[in-house]
C-alpha cells in the first residue's frame, strides 16, 4: 500500500499511516481512556435495566393476588426504569463532554468520515469480513469503519431517539409544567398521540435489543478470529494485537 492511499485510510479509519507504509506490528495501544470505559460498563447497566423494565411496562405482569394496595410491583418497575432513563441521559452528556476533552478514540463515537471514499471502502471490506468472504482485514487501534457506523446508527441514533420518546412519555405523566413537559412535550402532538409515542419507543426497545446483540457477537468474535483484543480492552484500556 502506498503512503498516499495510508494516509487517507489513516484518516477514515484511525489507523496508523507510518504502520500501514512500514508493514509495522502494534502489540499494544492504549485507547479507551478511563471515563470512556467507566461509562461504557454504566450504560451497559442502564441499557440492561432499561430492556427488563420496559418489557415489563409494555407487557405487564398477570394480575398478582390480594387487593391491590398491597402490591407495588409496577410501581417498583417504572420506577427502576425511569432511574436508568436518568442514568442513561446524564451517562450521554457526559460521554460527549469526554468526546470534547478526550483523545481521538473518544470522539469516534459522534463522527462519521462519511465524505472519504476510503471509509466506505473499508465499510464494504470488513462486511466481506463479517460475511466470511474475505480473509483477515486490516486490523484498528479504534472502532473499524462498520463498527463506527454502527455505533453512531445502531446505538447513538437510537438511544437519543428512545431518550426523546421517553422523556415525551415521562412529561406526560409528571403533568403540564414540569420539566420534562416543558423541554419534550412536543413529541406527542409531533407523533401524532400518546399511544403513537408508545409504539414507536417500544419499536426502539426491539432495536436497541439488536444492536446489543449484533455488538456483543462481533466483540467475541474479533477477539476470537480478529487476534486482537476488544472485551478486555474495554476493562484495560489496552488494545492487544496477536501476531
Amino acid at each position: 500500500m502506498s503512503a498516499a492511499t495510508g494516509q487517507e485510510l489513516a484518516n477514515a479509519t484511525g489507523i496508523d499511516p507510518g504502520a500501514i507504509a512500514h508493514g509495522q506490528t502494534i502489540q499494544s495501544v492504549y485507547v479507551y481512556e478511563a471515563p470512556v470505559r467507566l461509562w461504557h460498563w454504566v450504560n451497559a447497566l442502564a441499557i440492561s435495566v432499561l430492556a427488563v423494565t420496559g418489557y415489563f411496562i409494555g407487557s405487564p405482569l398477570p394480575t398478582m393476588p390480594g387487593e391491590a394496595s398491597a402490591h407495588y410491583v409496577m410501581g417498583y418497575i417504572r420506577f427502576a426504569h425511569f432511574a436508568a432513563g436518568y442514568l442513561l441521559a446524564v451517562g450521554l452528556l457526559g460521554r460527549l463532554y469526554w468526546a470534547v476533552v478526550g483523545n481521538h478514540h473518544a470522539r469516534e463515537l459522534f463522527t462519521l468520515p462519511i465524505t472519504q471514499k476510503a471509509f466506505w471502502r473499508e465499510v464494504l471490506v470488513m462486511l466481506k469480513w463479517y460475511a466470511f468472504l474475505i480473509p483477515q482485514p486490516n486490523r484498528y487501534v479504534g472502532h473499524n469503519p462498520l463498527a463506527r457506523l454502527g455505533m453512531f446508527f445502531g446505538y447513538l441514533f437510537i438511544a437519543v431517539f428512545m431518550l426523546v420518546t421517553g422523556f415525551a412519555l415521562y412529561g406526560e405523566g409528571t403533568q403540564a409544567g414540569s420539566w420534562a413537559d416543558r423541554m419534550f412535550g412536543w413529541v406527542i402532538p409531533l407523533f401524532g398521540q400518546s399511544q403513537d409515542v408508545h409504539t414507536w419507543h417500544h419499536l426502539g426497545l426491539w432495536g436497541m435489543v439488536m444492536f446489543v446483540v449484533f455488538h456483543v457477537y462481533a466483540a467475541i468474535r474479533e477477539d476470537i478470529m480478529g487476534r486482537q483484543s476488544l472485551i478486555s480492552t474495554m476493562i484495560s484500556g489496552h488494545r492487544t494485537f496477536k501476531q
